[in-house]
């Protein structure tokens, strides 16, 4: 292996430290985790061969402090940087002084970053090259007047979007021109607080859509693409539980979708792991281009079960300098796998956060089951950041023999001490329109309304 560096640096924290601190060290380099003083007996800390203290608990202070990131990174030997996903991971500005001070940074070039992780930008370059878009503004817009321009001529509902973000936030549907003007500030205001950047952008909302993305790897000169995943069940925005294959999609709209991933990736001559994301409607069997995540997802183990490629060893390699590993006709998709995103959150007080120390911890295991988490027996939930515990996945031969997978090893997991959405993927497990896979993005929000898991304890409430 010609290595530019030995030693790595995560600047993240959570789940996905542990999960890059396991690939990092599999492939024989030493790992360096950063720390808050919220996360100081965090597992991450623990797993990793050094830490450093870069600040308070407070997100701005620390997660998202670019310097002392990486002065923590120069100060402790590192050779690279990895942003994991959320806080600085689409930041160009973060890349780009990463790789002023001569570190390397794994993940893709700040002129891709700016490029591409600008959704308003992404856009755009779908466009030249020949990509399918949702009806939307040119870019971003200036202001709410601006915005309620654009919306006369593309038509109501619309959807204001962050332009340097995702993860759900910043995103706004207004149905009239009122509304719009109503929630330009406040999507405005959402964006600049999650990413540092007000800037939003404008798309024609798709009702009953679904939401399939496709996980892409180049080298710079070569892509190749690891199939799609279904990630309709959301509530807002956010998404709650992944599947791969999409069971919406027949071979020959699989083969055309992710051509067109590919295609687009090449365009511009993409470098790291990325994920380029679509509407899709069955009913018409058409997709739309929406974004490119320029950076690893909370959801990549999903495609990692399905295909058996290591995705974040994967990008590791790439920053390492080595050319793509893979062809596209080594990466073959076996089975079904599922993945439902485990948060310390209360279903039954609108999800309201449960932060706490966890008392005590029984992960499922058996046969195609996975757990990715943060957690042991006690360790504190600190308050200040998302609520993302871990992640639960599972691999069979087919959906259905997933899905009994996936109930199984539900009722084995067990986490004391904390609120947590287990009852949730519980429940949703059991539905017959799960089971058939008969949703869309606005499903569970609706499933939700009626469905006795969230509104039990609101009646008790209301009665007391």
């Amino acid at each position: 292996m010609p290595a530019r560096f030995d030693k790595l640096l995560i600047a993240n924290r959570g789940e996905i430290a542990v999960r890059i601190v396991r690939a990092a060290q599999e492939l024989g380099l030493r790992t360096v985790a950063v720390y808050s003083d919220a996360d100081a007996q965090g597992l991450a800390v623990q797993m990793a061969d050094e830490a450093v203290r870069i600040g308070p608990a407070p997100a701005g202070k620390s997660y998202l402090n670019a310097e002392a990131i990486v002065q923590a990174a120069l100060q402790s030997g590192a050779g690279a940087v990895h942003p994991g996903y959320g806080f600085l991971s689409e930041n160009a500005d973060f890349a780009q002084r990463v790789e002023a001070a001569g570190l390397v940074f794994v993940g893709p070039a700040p002129h891709s970053i700016r490029s591409m992780g600008d959704k308003a930008a992404a856009r755009a370059a779908a466009l030249r090259a020949g990509v399918a878009t949702v009806a939307g503004s040119e870019g971003v817009v200036a202001d709410a007047e601006h915005a309620v321009a654009v919306a006369a001529g593309i038509g109501y509902p619309v959807m204001l979007k962050a332009s340097a973000g995702g993860g759900g936030r910043g995103i706004r549907v207004a149905h009239d021109a009122s509304a719009l003007r109503q929630q330009f500030a406040t999507a405005s205001a959402e964006a600049q607080a999650a990413f540092g950047n007000g800037a939003v952008y404008l798309e024609r909302f798709v009702r009953h859509a679904r939401h399939v993305e496709v996980q892409i790897l180049g080298d710079g000169e070569r892509v190749v693409h690891c199939f799609e995943r279904e990630c309709s069940l959301q509530r807002r925005r956010q998404k709650v539980w992944e599947e791969a294959p999409s069971i919406a999609l027949d071979a020959p709209a699989r083969a055309a979708l992710c051509a067109s991933a590919l295609r687009l990736a090449q365009a511009v001559a993409y470098r790291g792991a990325a994920t380029l994301e679509y509407l899709y409607d069955s009913d018409a069997q058409e997709f739309f281009f929406i974004e490119m995540n320029t950076r690893i997802q909370v959801e990549h183990p999903v495609t990692e079960m399905l295909t058996g490629v290591d995705l974040v060893k994967e990008m590791i390699c790439i920053a390492l300098g080595e050319p793509l590993r893979l062809r596209q006709e080594d990466i073959r998709p076996a089975g079904a796998a599922i993945e439902v995103r485990i948060n310390a959150e209360n279903a039954a007080k609108g999800f309201m956060p449960s932060p706490g120390v966890v008392s005590k911890l029984v992960v499922p295991g058996g046969p195609g089951v996975r757990f990715d988490s943060m957690l042991f027996p006690g360790c504190t939930v600190p308050a200040y950041y998302d609520s993302l515990l871990g992640k639960l996945i599972v691999h069979d031969r087919d959906r259905p023999s997933a899905l009994a997978r996936m109930r199984r090893a539900l009722n084995e997991l067990r986490i004391d001490g904390v609120q947590t959405t287990i009852a949730l993927h519980q429940a949703l497990c059991e539905d017959a329109q799960v089971a058939a896979a008969d949703f869309h993005t606005g499903f569970l929000e609706s499933w939700l309304e009626t469905h006795p898991l969230a509104t039990s304890t609101a009646r008790l409430e209301k009665a007391a």
